[in-house]
């Protein structure tokens, strides 16, 4: 697939600055645009039980958010450090920048120290494909320095510093995720008790979200480096996709991070119980073995995101969407409004 048709017009000001709250909103009072074959429907997050049916399978992500930007220094002078993902033996990859809204390439050589808060690494290489991005292997565990100094990781866009808590969702329980898994945060319980209601089930997942969706570079999505993240699809999700699909419900995954993390757990052509870090790539003629819908936000011009959404809902229709969704201003990035990808009834068996 041509980098270029990951293209499409988003004019300045369709930015979140900041959370609904901050806007006067309540997390599930976003708009929710839900996209299926008979058109874009404008709605509210708070009524997203409307749109779905009884024995449908919603499936979250459990990680929680960490406060993975933290100051940093090396012989150069002062910089932030994004920490990324977690390798084990304090092996992280992290993204250097100048600051939140001022990326890299920063001087950094092979061997270089770095100082993070109470921290020492040693910058190793590169990731391949991906050189704003370095493997960094620390003396003791950076989680410390998150703890004492971190803060959530933020970009331009956003007008001014929120809390943690800002950052995490309701289904957040297992700390490792260096940006939020967005598509999460507008769920509230009020939301959860009426998709009960509707008979709606819910399962969870784990997929460890890395430095936000890459802008594609390459000259073809095929040739672009996709970073792993670590996941793990637990028995009991699956036992709840079975049993979704055989009573004709659908499997909606909530979040690309989910998504990937079903469909790795699939790789082999079963469903199966799963863990350990997946590089999965979903893009257009990739057969989805486990997802039937997607909740998620709305994504950046040209971001490796967009191929999973073609994967789900096919190229036209996603630019579609994408059109209506910039004429009557929806909100992007984390902070934003949210988007359901529905496709028809799935048969029982």
């Amino acid at each position: 697939m041509k980098r270029e048709a990951l293209g499409f017009d988003r004019p300045a000001g369709l930015e979140a600055h900041e959370p609904p709250e901050q806007r006067g909103l309540e997390r599930d009072q976003v708009r929710l645009m839900v996209s299926d074959s008979a058109g874009d429907h404008d709605g509210s997050f708070h009524a997203l039980a409307d749109w779905l049916q009884p024995n449908d399978l919603l499936v979250v992500n459990g990680s929680a958010t960490l406060a993975a930007a933290v100051p940093a220094e090396s012989t150069f002078g002062p910089f932030r450090m994004h920490l990324s993902t977690d390798f084990g033996r304090r092996l992280w990859l992290a993204e250097p920048r100048w600051s939140f809204d001022r990326p890299g390439p920063l001087p950094i050589e092979r061997g270089m120290q770095i100082r993070v808060g109470p921290c020492v690494g040693a910058a190793i290489e590169p990731y391949p494909g991906q050189p704003r991005l370095w493997f960094v292997r620390f003396d003791a565990d950076p989680r410390e320095a998150m703890s004492a100094v971190g803060e959530p990781i933020r970009y331009g866009y956003a007008r001014g510093r929120f809390p943690i808590e800002a950052y995490q969702t309701i289904f957040a329980r297992v700390p490792g995720s260096a940006e939020m898994p967005s598509a999460g945060r507008p769920f509230t319980l009020r939301v959860l008790e009426a998709l009960r209601a509707r008979g709606v089930s819910m399962a969870t997942v784990l997929l460890h979200t890395g430095v936000s969706s890459l802008e594609v570079s390459a000259p073809r999505f095929e040739e672009e480096a996709l970073l792993p993240e670590p996941f793990e699809v637990a028995p009991d999700a699956i036992e709840a996709v079975r049993a979704a699909h055989a009573q004709g419900g659908r499997v909606i995954a909530v979040g690309t991070t989910v998504a990937r993390a079903l469909e790795a757990a699939a790789g082999s052509g079963t469903l199966r119980a799963s863990s350990g870090f997946t590089r999965r790539k979903l893009q257009p003629g990739d057969p989805l073995r486990v997802i039937d819908g997607l909740l998620t936000g709305f994504h950046d011009p040209f971001a490796s995101h967009l191929a999973l959404l073609f994967a789900v809902a096919g190229q036209p229709r996603v630019h579609r969407a994408y059109r209506a969704a910039v004429e009557r201003g929806y909100l992007w990035h984390e902070f934003g409004d949210s988007h359901l990808w529905l496709p028809g009834p799935r048969h029982a068996g």
